[in-house]
Order: structure tokens, then sequence, then C-alpha cells
């Protein structure tokens, strides 16, 4: 054991990781052809553009980060809730005793080790509690970088050759400045460098799916594979990210980069078009409409036409993903080795099916996103308003318009119906699932330093009548939360399609494959925590969030109003609980006696 923590002391060492960290720099330098594959750019030009992609998103995190850990600094210069665990395991690391481990931490490592690295890095000698926050405050910058970088990506390539749009600068930048995960950036936490490291593994796979099969090469899985297994470093829930959400989406590329070649018969019967159906899907012609276009018939058309495609191409599939098998592979090890998936207290972390977790999931999107999802309400009346209106075929006077042709409208008749349907058994869902489902965690009425302590007291716990009341206000919220990712979306084309969607889709359009994929995950990630903790939802979060279209028109630079009301909304948020953090301290008392020595209590997530 001995020689082996004097290996990884030499490992992480500065000489050896500032040697690294040059070497690796300028080896990028050498193989990177900084002006390739923009004509009329010369490099100056680009590093320009580079600057402006990259300066803000790490100029605004940092000096707001700044300002909220030195408060915290000066307010709380002691290690408080979970960092009393954290911040002794980190320093017991930095001082080369590997083999020590606190048995209450129920994470892996990898928030220590990085951490240490990133603190010899910059010349820190120590690893105080001053210093351990400060890397939090690093990484929320880094955060809002790939944050950008990834919705670029999403959004396609800018015809003028342009890194980042502004919409996906300010995406980058707000989505570090989410109250939940940038309040963390001021405390020696998990949450802010387990979202990071996630996002640089989703950075890599949104690179992997618009390059197709000539972007991947065994050195690219291997990364994938370094990504994935660095993600659950941070956190073992990431399994559902970077294996179900970036595995299911790479399946579904490799599924439509198989060769399509079919001609549609004459269809006269239902027997005739399901056989068709089922034809065309298994060599790979899925039924993958954009979202913009889809109806509820088209989400069950999309499942199927996957499944029938996965079932069909087992082997292109397995080609495809075969780094995230090896990650899930590597984890399931290291369950059967730890006997459990948690590490240290698995008393009390034990997986229990709580599907009421999808329920609270919606109302905390629709609070913290309320300038992006009120508009929806407006849309979506508009939507019902034009339905309606629908439903009578409008007929030609004799004028032709544009198009040379009468006018006409014909409703969806099924897709209306099972809009309604799909309301109303959502709603029934969500009533049974309250009535018969709903947990209270232990954890959650006894410490009423969380917020979550408060949600609980003054809702749920005031009876089965206010539970079920709540039930239509989170179908309510999940609706308006999931039409921002269609309603009013430049991107998104302005006929609709026909339901087949093959290769040379727009990669800024959100496709409902990618949105049922999300779907899952989500609910993978949530239904097996018993306790309903705010932190939970920070990737949901995240992945929502940045495949929100861009609520503006006409040029791809133009500025969105709705995302500086965002900022403005998020910066409100967060001085309000920096405010309360820092000023409203309380003490635990009991008839008058002080408990837990007089410590210093804190509200917090």
């Amino acid at each position: 054991m001995s020689s082996c923590n004097a290996i990884i002391d030499f490992l992480l060492s500065p000489a050896v990781l500032r040697a690294t960290l040059v070497t690796t720099v300028f080896t990028l330098a050498l193989c990177t052809d900084l002006g390739k594959g923009q004509p009329g750019h010369p490099r100056w030009q680009w590093f320009t553009q580079l600057a402006k992609s990259y300066a803000l998103p790490i100029a605004i995190p940092t000096l707001l980060g700044w300002v909220w850990l030195t408060l915290v600094n000066a307010f709380v210069p002691r290690p408080y809730m979970d960092e009393i665990f954290h911040v002794p395991q980190a320093q017991v690391y930095c001082e080369g005793k590997y083999a020590q481990w606190d048995d209450k931490i129920t994470t892996p490592p990898g928030l220590y080790f990085l951490s240490i690295i990133w603190a010899r890095l910059s010349g820190y000698g120590d690893c105080s509690l001053e210093t351990l926050r400060r890397f939090n405050l690093f990484i929320i910058a880094c955060t809002a970088v790939v944050a950008a970088a990834s919705r670029a990506i999403i959004e396609g390539p800018s015809a003028k050759g342009q890194l980042n749009s502004a919409y996906s600068i300010h995406t980058g930048i707000n989505i570090a400045l989410f109250p939940v995960l940038f309040f963390f950036s001021g405390l020696y936490y998990t949450d802010v460098i387990s979202t990071f490291v996630v996002l640089i593994a989703y950075l890599n796979h949104r690179r992997r799916l618009g390059q197709g099969n000539r972007g991947r090469s065994v050195v690219n899985d291997l990364y994938t594979v370094f990504l994935g297994v660095l993600a659950l470093f941070m956190r073992q829930t990431n399994v559902f990210w970077v294996v179900v959400y970036m595995g299911g989406c790479e399946a579904v590329q490799a599924i439509k980069d198989l060769p399509v070649a079919f001609e549609k018969p004459s269809l006269d019967t239902w027997a005739a078009q399901a056989k068709f159906f089922v034809q065309k899907s298994s060599i790979g012609a899925i039924h993958d409409p954009v979202l913009q276009n889809a109806w509820p018939e088209d989400l069950l058309l999309c499942l199927l036409s996957i499944g029938i495609a996965a079932v069909c191409n087992l082997g292109a599939i397995f080609r495809r993903i075969y780094p995230q098998i090896v990650v899930v592979a590597l984890f399931a090890g290291f369950v059967l080795w730890n006997g459990g998936v948690v590490l240290g207290d698995k008393s009390n972390h034990v997986a229990t099916l709580h599907l009421a977790q999808m329920l609270y999931i919606w109302p905390l999107f629709a609070f913290f996103s309320a300038p992006l999802v009120l508009p929806q309400t407006l849309h979506v009346a508009q939507g019902v308003q034009s339905y309606f209106m629908s439903q009578w075929p409008l007929k030609s006077t004799g004028r032709e318009g544009k198009s040379g042709k009468n006018a006409q409208r014909n409703a969806n008749y099924l897709g209306i119906a099972l809009s309604v349907v799909l309301l109303g058994g959502s709603t029934i869902g969500a009533g049974l699932i309250v009535h018969y489902n709903t947990i209270i965690h232990p954890f959650t009425l006894a410490d009423n330093r969380h917020y979550m302590f408060y949600v609980f007291r003054y809702t749920i716990m005031r009876g089965s009548t206010i539970r079920l009341l709540l039930a239509p206000v989170y179908v309510s919220c999940a609706v308006l939360v999931w039409t921002s990712l269609y309603q009013n979306n430049p991107d998104a084309p302005t006929k609709p399609k026909s339901g087949i969607l093959n290769k040379g889709s727009s990669r800024s359009t959100v496709l409902t494959s990618e949105v049922l994929i999300l779907l899952v995950t989500i609910t993978l990630s949530l239904i097996t925590a018993p306790l309903v903790e705010p932190r939970y939802f920070i990737l949901p979060w995240v992945f929502w969030r940045l495949l929100v279209p861009r609520r503006t028109g006409g040029k791809r630079e133009a500025l969105d109003w709705v995302l500086f009301l965002e900022t403005a909304w998020f910066l409100v948020v967060n001085a309000v609980l920096m405010y309360i953090f820092l000023t409203r301290p309380f003490v635990w008392k009991l008839e008058g006696h002080e408990l837990d020595g007089g410590a210093v209590q804190r509200f917090m997530w």
C-alpha cells in the first residue's frame, strides 16, 4: 500500500501535473489547424470569435461566483452541512492517505482527486477550506463554457462560421446561474463538478452524433469510455445520463445511419399499412418527426419504430454504443464489488419505487424557468383555439392563394382526441400516484434547514385533499415545460413534414426520439430515490434547458429578451437564497436548551 501511495503522490505532484498540462496544450496546438473549415476567416479573426464565445461565459459566472464565495468564507468560515464530511476526506487525500475513507460518505472520491489536482496546478500549497471551495468557483465558470458549446452544436453550424451564437452563449451563462447549481459554487459539494463532467461527456456525445461514423474512431471511443467512468467517479446516478440518455441517442443515430432504400406501395388497408410500417422500420426508416410536428400518436409510433429497428439491427447498434456498454459493465462490476450502488451509509439510501418524483419535478422546472414557461400559457391557449377553429374546412371562394391552389385546413381529429385522452389520463394517473405512492423520507421532516422541509410541511403534509388538488397542477406544469421545447421555434420547419425523417434532418430542431429518451432517463434517475432533493433535479433541468429553442426569429445573432428575463430572475432568486443563508442563521433549541452544541444552522437546499 505504501508503494501505491508513493506512485499516486508522484503522479499528483505539481511538477508532473504542470508538465502534463503543458505537453497536452502543445500537442493540441500542433495537431489542430485553427482556421480549417472556415473559409475567409483568418486565424486572428478566429481567435476574436473564440474570445467572444468563451470570455463572457467565463467572466460572468466567475465574477458573481467570486462575490458569493467571498461572502460564504466571511460568514461561514468553517465546514457546513455535508462539508463536514467532504472537506476532511479531501484533506486526508491531500496528505497522501488514499486508503483512509469516511464511511458516512456515499459518493465516489472523484471530487477529491480533481480538486487536489486543480489545487496543485494552481499553485496552492494546501487543501484548506477556502482552497477547496475555490475549486467549485473555477468549475462553475467551466460549466458555462461547456454548456454554451453544447447548445451551439445542437443549433448546428453558423452560416457565418461563428463558433457560438448569442443564444448559445447566453444559455450557457444562465445554466451556470441556475439557482440550485450556482448555490453550491460557494461550498465544497459534489454537484458542480458532477454537472460539469457529465456536460463534458455530453459535448463529446453531440460531436459524435454530428460527425456520424466518420467522426468516430477507436481513440474517441476510448475517450467516451473515459468520460463515462469519470462521470461515475463523481456520482453513481450519472450512469443514467452517460449510458441511457447518451447511449440511447447514439443507438437511434446508428439506426438512422443505415442505408435506407424502399418504395412506398399502394396501401389500401390498415393491415397493409401496419406491415409496411414494420418493414420500413426494420431497415432503419424510423418514425422520428421533429417535436414541432408531433402529435400523441407520433410518440407511440416513434417508440414502436425504434423498438422494431433495434431488434432487427442489433449488430449495428452494438458497434455504435459499445463504449456505453463498457461503461455500464464496469458500473455493474462496481456494484457487485461494493454490495450496492452507494458507498458508506447504505441503510439510509435504499432504492425505493418513488413515482411521485416525476410529479414534483415539473413545478420546480416551472418555477425556476418561469420566464421561459409562462409565455407558453399564451401559446397553449392559441394552440387550443386554432385546433377548434380548424375543425371546419375553409373552402375556397374562387380566389387562389400564393400557392395557386385552393386553401383547405384539415384537423387531425385523432391527434386532438389522443391529446385530450393523454391529458385526462395523466391527471388521473397523477392522482393515483399521489394517493398510493407518496413517500415521506424521514430525512425530509427531520431537518428544518432544508427548503423541502417547508414545501412538504405546507403542502403535501396538509392532508390527502391538498395532495389530490395538486395533481392537476403537476400535469399543467409538465405541459408547459414540454411545450417550451417546440412552441414558436424558429429553427423548426414552417411546414409540417411527413412522419419519416431520415438522414439530413436539421440538428437545430428537437426530435421526438431525443425527447422520449430524455424523459425515460429522467424517470429512471428519479423514481428510485425515496428522498426528494432539488439537487437531484439539476441534470434533468440542464438537459431540458439545453434543448429549449430560440424564441426570436430573424438573424441568428438576434438577442432574446426572454433570456435576459431568465438571467434577471436567476439573479433575484440567487440573491434571496444568499441573503437567507448568510443573514438568517438560527440555533436548534428544545425546551429552552440549545442542541447540537449551540452550532449555528443555516437554510439551504
